[in-house]
Order: structure tokens, then sequence, then C-alpha cells
């Protein structure tokens, strides 16, 4: 029997799948996927349908369709151009698949982390990319999560799931045997101290020197700017026997932060100190001299976290995939003794 046209509320997607005696998913899979129903409750549905004169909410249909185009990107500090910089690559990926991009920033805070996760759940976003806390990364495991997920920059221990990073070891063995290449004995680093990503460049460090017989002078440090001042100015304002050859720091705020205190303590680079760190950031090459770096491929980070995302997105079954890169030593003038 037809709808009364006299009814206030046309029929709904309730009242069909009570009609058919099927569930209201089956019903909607008659309308979306009607090939993947077996053909006789196909029949019964398509039959109910007919008899009360139901049409599909498009516009309900719609909005799951925009919601189903839906990633979120969950980064630990915005302020760091580093993320930035990825940031910029993972929303040009998403713009040409069209998808729409939420981006979120934790402040390195694993409530407010958990808080963004659990509104990714409620958009009902396809995936995340998601530059994890400490605290994330010591417990992470991909099925805790209702979409898929690829983690940047931080890697968990011996946890199966898509990732993106750098080799950071190999990188800051890198900056270290540059400073050890032109003389440079006494090198303090600046260490991160609340990522693997820093521990594992402090790795790289203490490596480069324990192979020439020095000895390591690391300082943890949370990663910022005023964290790399403060803990420098003591070492500069120290006698020049006893003062480091060189700074070496483990993220671009850190380093910005090492060259202020060098600056503030009127001291000459690589004269009097050589400075050198992580993140090719605009800053790095204004100064006189400019300031060596190990600049990562941010962009390469940002789109092939974004290409991993999809891929899975579009085959939820395949392995795990682990994408190591390489950065560039970029020598300047901080820490190039002629």
């Amino acid at each position: 029997m037809p709808a009364d046209p006299s009814s206030p509320h046309p029929p709904s997607i309730k009242d069909v799948a009570r009609r058919a005696n099927a569930s209201t998913t089956t019903v909607s899979r008659v309308l979306s996927q009607p090939d993947a129903v077996r053909p006789d409750l196909r029949q019964r549905v398509q039959q109910a349908i007919a008899e009360l004169g139901y049409r599909p909410n498009l516009a309900a249909r719609r909005l799951r369709q925009q919601r189903a185009s839906l990633i979120g990107l969950i980064v630990s500090d915005i302020r760091n151009p580093f993320f930035t910089d990825i940031s910029r690559a993972v929303e040009d990926m998403a713009y040409r698949h069209g998808l729409r991009l939420i981006l979120c920033n934790s402040d390195e805070d694993p409530a407010k982390e958990q808080s963004y996760l659990e509104l990714m759940a409620d958009e009902q976003a396809s995936g995340v990319i998601l530059s994890p806390t400490p605290e994330l990364t010591r417990r992470f495991r991909a099925d805790q999560h209702p979409f898929p997920v690829v983690l940047v920059d931080r890697a968990p221990d011996d946890t199966p799931t898509d990732l993106v990073l750098l080799d950071n070891a190999h990188a800051a063995r890198r900056l270290t045997e540059h400073l050890l290449d032109q003389g440079c004995r006494r090198i303090v680093l600046l260490a991160g101290s609340r990522s693997s990503t820093g521990r594992e460049r402090q790795a790289g460090y203490e490596a480069a020197l324990r192979e020439r017989g020095l000895a390591p002078q690391v300082l943890p440090l949370r990663p910022t700017a005023d964290e790399g001042q403060a803990a420098a100015a003591p070492l500069l304002a120290t006698d020049p026997a006893e003062r480091p050859d060189a700074l070496l720091a483990t993220n671009g705020l850190l380093l910005l932060g090492a060259w202020k205190a060098i600056r503030a303590a009127g001291l000459t680079m690589p004269t009097d100190i050589a400075l050198a760190g992580f993140d090719n950031n605009d800053w790095t090459t204004l100064p006189e001299p400019a300031v060596t770096v190990l600049a990562q491929p941010t962009a390469d980070i940002g789109r092939s976290a974004a290409e991993l995302l999809l891929q899975r997105m579009a085959e939820p079954a395949r392995p795990p995939r682990r994408i190591v890169l390489e950065g560039a030593l970029m020598v300047r003038g901080s820490s190039a003794r002629g």
C-alpha cells in the first residue's frame, strides 16, 4: 500500500525495514550497493520501498559522503616550522584528492591529543595523520582507533603501523661528524627530551663522539627557543678554555635559542664557537654567517604520509609500511672554519 498522502510524516528508512522484516543497514545497502544483498532479501526491501512510496533522504546521504571524505592531521606543536611545512604538504595532497582536512595542535598534551582523536571519531574521519605525544608513542596500537592512522616524525617501539620519519640517528651523526671535522672537540648537545626523535638524534651524536674517543655532554630540554637560550647562556659565560667548541641542537626551536644566546654573549661564529642543528627554517639563512643545518625533507614527509593514508583507506588489510627518509646537510658559515 502506497504512503498515505494525508500523513504528516513521509515514510522513513525504519518504516521500510519494518515492512521488509529487515535491518536499516540492509535497507541502506540495497539503496547504495544492491548487488551486495542476496536476491530474495533485496526483492523484499525493494517491494517495501515501492509499497510505502519511500524516497531516500538525499541530503543525509550527501552528508555521509562528506564525512567519508574527511581526514585529520594532529601535530604536536604547530609553532614549530617543521610541522607547519608538513601541514602544508598534507593539505595540498588532501585538496588534490577532494578531501577535507581538520588540523589540530596537541601542544604535546596527552589529554588534548585524546580529545582530538575522539573528535575525529565523532566526525567519522576516514583517516588521521598523527605526530603522537611521547605517552601515546609508548602505548600506540593502530587497532585501538576506528580509523586508519599514519604516524609522522615519531615511531613507537615494535608496533606495526604506517609511519614516515627521518633517519634521525644517521642525520645527527652526520652533523656531529661535520663539527668534528672542523676541529671541534667539546660539542654540547641541546637535546629535545620529550620525544623519540630527540632520543634518536642524541644516540647518533653520542655514537659519533665515542668513535673519536670523546665524551658527550647532553642537556635534555623542552623543545622551545626560550629553553635553548636559557641552557646555552651559562655555557657561553665560562672561561674560553672551558667554553664548548660547538653547540648542536636537535630541533629548529632549540637552534634558534642557541643562536640568540651566542649573539647576546657577543661571540663570533665559528671563531669563538660553532653552531649547527636541525631544520632549514627561513631564519637560518638570514644571519651573517648563516647557520649550518640538517634540512629535513618536510614536503616529502607530509606528501608520503598522505599517500600512505590514501593507500590504507583504499586497502585496509595491506601490510604496514615504514618510510624512512634522508635529510640534506647544508654547511654554512656558522660552523665552517675556513
